[in-house]
């Protein structure tokens, strides 16, 4: 799919308007140091472990969550068959968007997450019912997770970056599955796939590739790496 006309499917459906130095590190603690930044950061997600992970690198970061129809992008996109990747990348591109054209002289962070298995994209589970089904879809099989973020400035994209993890869930019983929802709704409920790695969804896995931050939604050693080399945060 053309840029053009990603974009244009965007405006359309949105109208109407490892590795990590230690990867059990506790993300609510707030014992971060703030470095003196060059521009002004906003993040266009209403995500606290992502506005943790900028915050625990020592940047200073607004948070400014953007208003998208998320679902209705999503099923633009998968009618003219996206790929899992461009769908990513596409809502992470609408929210940075979004953001900036009212603030355009700041930096903005757009970010976006979605599962895929095979071809099948998997949204956040509505009910504990649907989380069952996606679990159990999940269960015994290999799926990704694509942490897409757009970089914004001058109400123009800057940069973009689409990390990419390989898990797979071993053959866990039902009997488990319902205990675990039972114990982990309330924290899942808003987490693609219904689990979480960094919490009890980790004992789901038989196998993990690739870096932490992609795994929580953030494609964070990349993005601190481009703010680095042109001078947006000291390096």
């Amino acid at each position: 799919m053309s840029q053009t006309h990603k974009l244009e499917t965007i405006d359309r459906a949105a109208q109407g308007l490892y590795p990590s130095p230690n990867p059990y590190r506790d993300f609510t603690a707030d014992s971060h140091k703030v470095i003196h930044m060059q521009d002004r950061i906003i993040l266009a997600s209403g995500s606290d472990i992502r506005a943790q992970l900028l915050r625990n690198a020592g940047l200073e970061v607004e948070v400014i969550p953007a208003r998208v129809d998320e679902e209705a992008i999503r099923a633009a996109l998968e009618m003219e068959e996206a790929k899992p990747r461009d769908v990513a990348d596409a809502l992470a591109e609408a929210k940075a968007r979004k953001i900036s054209a009212k603030h355009p002289d700041a930096i903005v962070i757009g970010c976006d997450q979605v599962l895929a298995m095979g071809t099948q994209i998997y949204a956040k589970p509505a009910t504990p019912e649907d989380a069952r089904v996606q679990l159990t879809a999940l269960r015994n099989q290999p799926h990704q997770l694509l942490s897409a973020a757009v970089l914004y400035k001058d109400a123009e994209p800057k940069w973009r970056h689409v990390g990419v993890a390989r898990l797979r869930m071993h053959n866990f019983s039902d009997a488990y599955l319902d205990d675990y929802l039972s114990r982990n709704w309330e924290s899942i409920r808003h987490s693609v796939g219904g689990y979480k790695l960094e919490e009890e969804g980790v004992r789901l896995f038989s196998s993990v590739q690739g870096d932490y931050f992609t795994i929580l939604g953030l494609p964070l050693v990349e993005l601190l790496a481009y703010l680095g080399v042109t001078g947006s945060i000291a390096s």
